[in-house]
């Protein structure tokens, strides 16, 4: 029937390019063949899970939604979605060109959280570690500290390992990237951001450990770190409300209807839900606004009141898998570079969300920290996208058969 003009044959030369076009992207060894699509399912699967439980914790909230019960609603997808295409952004740079840009990725980190203590910072809920930038929009640079310490220690870790010039980092390299790490961090200190500094410490344990670097220098950071936590108290670096944070923790009683009271209440909400919950938008904590901040720091709070036990360790499941597929990423990374990109994310992501599914149930203090991909806000659903895609330019490399 060719030349009929009612069929066209599959043999047309018009449709040769997008059949071609279309093969090479799908094709085996591609970029999207080569994503893993699992760790992305999963990181989208809690995004979306965090936009249901923050319009519940919200819906009622006039003093804070302007009257719009879908307000944080719109604005956490539309988060999820900037953060999608900052993904996207870094998969199509990859890891390579990453690994040039390092310095100015460092360079624009360290600007950022040095800007919060000039005039243009601001406290936020009595941390002072934001930059308002109006319209009811702010960001918080420490946020995008985690992605450049990830970088920059993995950088200079294994420049000379992947040059094949040693087999594992040198003291030199160890002692740059530990310089690298403690700028940053020392600035968001001074704040002062505690919960931040927490995560970077790990991050940058992690990082470590993983590179093979001499054991030596684990136990000094373990012991410089001791060292730290005490000076710190010693020379009243932290707020009095961090303090008091810490004092509730170690006495859950102490001052139940002050310093305690986060902490009560959130545990409250989370064992009334029972097994099964108490229903979405149903549960009595979370609609008579009984535990601040719970579209943040406290947004599990709303999964184990109304969504239970299961509900709860579904998102712990689901998060589960995301750093068993960061960690397979890092086994599987083609260099030293990847595999320690790969595993400062994964050291980042596991102990954000154990610290704040922790400090819901009394068994950490409070720090202020987000649950990743859950929580509302957008520096930190923008940051761990970001580390998402630099797991998935990390995958993209490795080799076809791994």
């Amino acid at each position: 029937m060719t030349g009929t003009g009612l069929t066209t044959s599959y043999r047309d030369p018009r449709f040769a390019p997008q059949r071609g076009a279309v093969g090479r992207l799908l094709a085996r060894g591609s970029v999207l063949y080569r994503l893993d699509w699992v760790l992305f399912a999963a990181c989208t699967a809690l995004s979306l899970i965090g936009s249901v439980l923050v319009w519940s914790a919200t819906r009622d909230r006039t003093a804070i939604n302007h009257g719009d019960s879908s307000y944080f609603l719109v604005r956490h997808v539309i988060n999820m979605v900037i953060g999608m295409g900052l993904c996207a952004v870094i998969i199509g740079v990859g890891a390579r060109r990453l690994r040039t840009a390092v310095p100015f990725i460092y360079a624009f980190a360290v600007l950022g959280v040095l800007a919060v203590l000039s005039p243009l910072g601001s406290t936020v809920n009595g941390a002072h570690s934001w930059i308002v930038l109006g319209g009811g929009f702010s960001i918080q640079p420490s946020e995008f500290v985690k992605i450049a310490i990830t970088l920059g220690m993995a950088t200079l870790l294994s420049a000379r390992v992947d040059a094949g010039e040693r087999q594992f980092p040198d003291d030199r390299a160890v002692l740059h990237s530990l310089i690298l790490a403690a700028i940053p961090m020392g600035v968001i200190l001074l704040m002062p951001d505690l919960g931040s500094t927490m995560v970077m410490v790990v991050l940058v344990l992690g990082v470590l450990g993983v590179s093979g670097a001499p054991k030596k220098w684990l136990a000094g950071l373990v012991a410089v770190g001791a060292i730290g936590a005490f000076a710190v108290v010693q020379l009243h670096i932290l707020k009095q409300y961090q303090i008091a944070r810490f004092a509730a923790f170690a006495n859950p009683s102490l001052d139940p209807s002050g310093v305690g009271y986060n902490t009560a209440q959130a545990r409250i909400a989370i064992g009334s839900g029972g097994l099964l919950g108490k229903g979405l938008f149903h549960g009595s904590q979370t609609t008579g606004q009984f535990v601040p901040e719970q579209q943040t720091d406290f947004v599990f709070t709303v999964a184990g009141e109304e969504l239970g036990f299961v509900g709860a360790g579904v998102i712990i499941l689901i998060l589960g898998v995301v750093l068993w597929r960061a960690c397979r990423i890092a086994r599987q990374a083609g260099d030293l570079y990847g595999t320690l990109v790969a595993a400062g994310v994964a050291s980042w992501f596991a102990f954000q969300g154990f610290e704040n599914i922790g400090m819901t149930l009394g068994i950490m203090p409070v720090a202020g920290i987000p649950l990743p991909f859950v929580s509302y806000g957008g520096s930190s659903m923008f940051a761990v996208w970001v580390g998402v895609g630099l797991l998935q330019s990390v995958r993209v490399l490795r080799p076809v058969s791994a």
